[in-house]
């Protein structure tokens, strides 16, 4: 079996799929908008402080003959973003919109698909959005059709996030999700219909295509991998029973992570917990926001080895999200050894056991929250337990262990 693999802004979850295919020699192709490897062009410009966010688009060089790629529209998106051309980028209608380069990739791949398929290529591997017309084409193709889902399913993030802006009618700025448009919406769902396997990273992400209207094919659930476990946190000198509990939070600013409930629990607490924030906001136009971050020390942005190393310097994790594909935060902070305390609507479940490598608690509540915190309080060393355990649970899936069961599902799906 050969597969082509395509992601317009290619990401870590990505890669990793990309190069498990390649090991088990199952990669016919792979597409993506743009792609860094050593010596090229871009990879030279990568150095210059304004193309610097190249480099998180780093491929090993082992898969650059297979590799095919579009990179206008995404670095015109880039200078765009950067120069303040709102318009070009506003959210569908922008002509250098993420819509916009999602639908123009998507369609360079589907004109792709036949000469791949004439190479050797037997099914292709395609990303929420960006699957409808490599799909379409796949189909008159015969060639099978392999989605993978990032993200819960629409109709369930609907129902979440109307209530929370009648809960939190001042957060309903940052729910930027109730944006999308229903012809938006109906692609999604033809390319859920036209998926012959179906592919999620947790089981909350499973659970919500329940709410489909029809009939789905299979859907398997593979957990991503943890990062390299670090080797420098020392806990023996954290004297963490003489200050206040260190809180980190990394994520976009949106009630859809939760945010406004972590505000509200951690309110009283100034003098036994220090919280940092790091995350851009999803809106300018919430003042609830803006007024909350005052009071605490907030970061909008951080190159990722320096996230690692603030998970190295704080005690635990907040990520409580109401809905969430996977939350990979979750798995770079236990590879630091910083527990986490995470909802039931994240990969939580899937990796975290409640009390012994993390904590777990119900999404949208704020009393849930403050009751993890007020354990924390009261019991300071079981952050120091719970990070060795959270390492220990690390270094049993790194990302090969990933790769390895997406490869031998995606090659099983085939034989089905």
């Amino acid at each position: 079996m050969k597969v082509l693999i395509s992601h317009p802004t290619s990401n870590e979850c990505n890669r990793a799929a990309a190069y498990g295919l390649y090991e088990a020699d199952m990669l016919a192709q792979f597409h993506t908008a743009v792609a860094s490897f050593p010596g090229s062009f871009l990879n030279r410009i990568s150095r210059f402080g304004p193309f610097s966010a190249i480099k998180r688009r780093s491929l090993d060089p082992a898969i650059q003959p297979l590799t095919t790629t579009s990179p206008w529209m995404e670095m015109g998106r880039q200078v765009a973003l950067k120069a303040g051309f709102k318009n070009l980028v506003h959210h569908e209608t922008g002509l250098l919109s993420v819509d916009a380069i999602y639908k123009d990739f998507d369609k360079k791949v589907a004109s792709a698909l036949p000469r791949a398929q004439q190479k050797g290529a037997t099914a292709v591997y395609a990303y929420l959005d960006a699957a409808y017309y490599s799909f379409k084409k796949a189909k008159s193709l015969n060639m099978e059709c392999l989605y993978d889902m990032p993200i819960g399913y629409w109709r369930r993030a609907r129902q979440i996030l109307q209530l929370e802006r009648e809960r939190w009618p001042e957060w309903a700025p940052t729910l930027t999700g109730l944006m999308d448009s229903p012809e938006k919406l109906a692609r999604q769902d033809d390319e859920l219909q036209m998926a012959d396997r179906i592919f999620a990273a947790s089981r909350f992400t499973a659970s919500t295509l329940k709410d489909f209207p029809g009939q789905l094919a299979s859907i398997h659930i593979v957990p991503f991998g943890f990062p390299p476990v670090t080797a420098a946190r020392d806990y023996s000198i954290s004297g963490i029973e003489k200050r206040p509990l260190k809180i980190l939070f990394v994520g976009g600013l949106s009630q859809r992570k939760g945010i406004a409930n972590l505000f509200a629990a951690v309110k009283g607490l100034e003098k036994y917990v220090d919280l940092t924030i790091v995350g851009l906001k999803d809106s300018n136009h919430c003042p609830a926001l803006n007024a909350a971050l005052q009071k605490h020390l907030w970061i909008p942005s951080l190159p990722h080895h320096k996230i690692l190393e603030l998970m190295r310097k704080n005690d635990v994790l907040i990520f409580p999200s109401l809905f969430e594909g996977f939350g990979l935060v979750i798995t770079e902070a236990m590879s630091q050894g910083m527990p986490v305390i995470t909802t039931d609507r994240t990969a939580g479940p899937d990796l975290i056991e409640h009390g012994r490598n993390g904590w777990l608690i119900q999404a949208g509540s704020t009393t849930a929250i403050r009751g993890a915190i007020d354990h924390l309080l009261r019991n300071p060393y079981a952050v120091i337990e719970a990070g060795h355990e959270a390492i220990e649970t690390a270094k049993k899936r790194p990302w090969s262990v990933y790769k390895k069961e997406l490869t031998t599902l995606i090659a099983n799906s085939y034989e089905y």
